[in-house]
């Protein structure tokens, strides 16, 4: 009997936040990878993640909070990558979240607005900043928040959100790919070679951490 053949993958989507430092270091990375195969940008609301899966953010924690800015500083200079955090985090990401929704996510899009958050450390919120913003992605403001506040771009965020929970997310940035969620920056290396060698999840430790139940659990709160 013949083997299957491998697995070939020419399409994947990326999940993200604009609220999230780490969907910011990842997108060079990302979009490095969409220059040999095609990905779909997915703007979701990582806080509705949290709440379905009943968990604090990193920035929730005090002490973590410190530790996950200093961790997105070092790796942005690791990587060579300009960043600066914007004056206020966490910050309400819907209006922009809502405006990329309705541009489809267009990398170009995504790319100019995560720059002018997490390269420029600008404050979307303001007026200002928004009209730059807007202009950069060739809107006049008033469009700009119209696109944001339709009906029909907020139900598609929702939708995002919710397809995101259903594919098991539990965090952002996060790259589907078939069945398989790779969530964080530091993932992407993973993806990576499970492109390379879709089988990689099927033999030896890979396979048996798969089955490990666990003997003791936390009471839920």
């Amino acid at each position: 009997m013949a083997s299957a053949p491998p697995k070939s993958f020419k399409q994947a989507t990326w999940y993200f936040d604009v609220v999230s430092p780490f969907s910011y270091l990842a997108l060079a990375e990302i979009e490095r990878l969409a220059q040999s195969m095609s990905i779909s940008y997915r703007p979701i609301l990582f806080a509705a993640l949290l709440e379905h899966w009943s968990h604090r953010g990193p920035a929730e924690i005090p002490p973590k909070r410190l530790h996950t800015y200093r961790l997105c500083v070092f790796e942005a200079q690791q990587r060579g990558i300009a960043f600066r955090f914007p004056p206020h985090h966490p910050f309400n990401p819907l209006k922009t979240l809502r405006l990329l929704v309705a541009l489809e996510a267009n990398p170009r899009a995504v790319r100019t607005v995560m720059d002018r958050i997490w390269r420029d450390g600008l404050d979307l919120s303001t007026e200002e900043n928004w009209q730059a913003t807007s202009a950069a992605l060739g809107l006049a403001p008033a469009a700009a928040a119209s696109l944001a506040e339709a009906p029909e771009t907020k139900a598609k965020l929702r939708a995002n959100t919710e397809a995101a929970i259903a594919a098991g997310l539990f965090g952002v940035p996060t790259l589907q790919i078939g069945d398989e969620l790779f969530w964080g920056v530091d993932a992407l290396p993973m993806a990576r070679a499970y492109l390379d060698n879709p089988d990689i999840f099927e033999s030896g430790e890979m396979r048996h951490v798969a089955t490990i139940k666990p003997s003791a659990a936390r009471a839920p709160t």
